[in-house]
């Protein structure tokens, strides 16, 4: 008997355990809270543009930190830029991992993203593209440096990531932390960072500054690459680079309202 009433304590214990679990409020999974819609929105016409200005293809991605969570980051699932709908945004953790995507498949760069918003505060939007006109700047010795106002915030020149000096022969692609760091390393302080024989990242501190750079940045490296051809280029000095930058982002909102025109209204 004695045995038996032990038991049957330890039982009713455990019973009542459960019942306070059940009771007490839980914890909200890490991919709760509403982004504000307009915001999603900006996101997906990000897309859109970056596709319809010749910026991406059928490939890369765009995407904006969490202004709720800055451990969390918006970007859709995988798929052609130019399809993205609100419908296919979603969040992912501070490693990249996603949060909510369920079956949809998410794209492997993601770590791209997370790398960048680990090691930069500063920065709110991020865009990968394959550029075509940046490709021959991360393969060749010559620099891409600014050599127009528009273009202004590449500063001294863009920094190149070679994927062989991390990890030697592989498919080129960032596809983990490890290598996602090493790119954020590359990228340091700057707006931009080409990686050799892939693409680029642009980085901005806003969903318009970051499409405004991508944007820029191609039509400069098309604009240097024509000015090479001709002669000898004089780029925008220190002082220019500065005084542009002091005149802040006026002209990125026309911009910005033309290329949503361009888009139309999304459904």
């Amino acid at each position: 008997m004695r045995n038996f009433g032990i038991v049957l304590a330890i039982t009713l214990c455990a019973m009542a355990s459960l019942v306070t679990l059940a009771a007490a409020p839980q914890a909200a999974p890490p991919s709760a809270g509403a982004v504000d819609p307009a915001l999603v929105e900006d996101l997906v016409y990000a897309n859109r543009i970056l596709y319809d200005q010749g910026v991406l293809d059928a490939f890369g991605h765009v995407s904006m930190r969490d202004p709720g969570n800055a451990n969390r980051f918006l970007l859709s699932r995988s798929m052609a830029p130019a399809l993205v709908t609100a419908a296919d945004i979603l969040a992912h953790g501070r490693d990249g991992a996603p949060l909510n995507a369920g079956d949809r498949r998410v794209y492997l760069e993601r770590f791209i993203h997370a790398a960048i918003y680990r090691a930069r505060p500063d920065v709110r939007a991020i865009v990968h593209s394959h550029s075509p006109s940046l490709i021959p700047f991360g393969v060749t010795r010559t620099p891409l440096r600014p050599l127009y106002h528009m273009s202004a915030f590449l500063g001294a020149g863009t920094p190149v990531f070679d994927i062989r000096d991390v990890a030697g022969v592989t498919d080129m692609l960032i596809g983990d932390n490890q290598l996602g760091d090493a790119l954020a390393e590359a990228l340091g302080d700057q707006t931009a960072v080409l990686l050799r024989g892939h693409g680029a990242v642009n980085v901005g501190a806003s969903i318009p500054q970051v499409v405004f750079r991508a944007v820029y940045t191609e039509t400069n490296a098309r604009l240097q690459a024509e000015a090479m051809r001709l002669g000898t280029v004089t780029y925008l000095s220190p002082e220019e680079v500065a005084k542009v930058a002091a005149a802040g982002d006026g002209q990125l909102l026309r911009a910005w309202d033309l290329w949503k025109a361009r888009i139309g209204k999304i459904e």
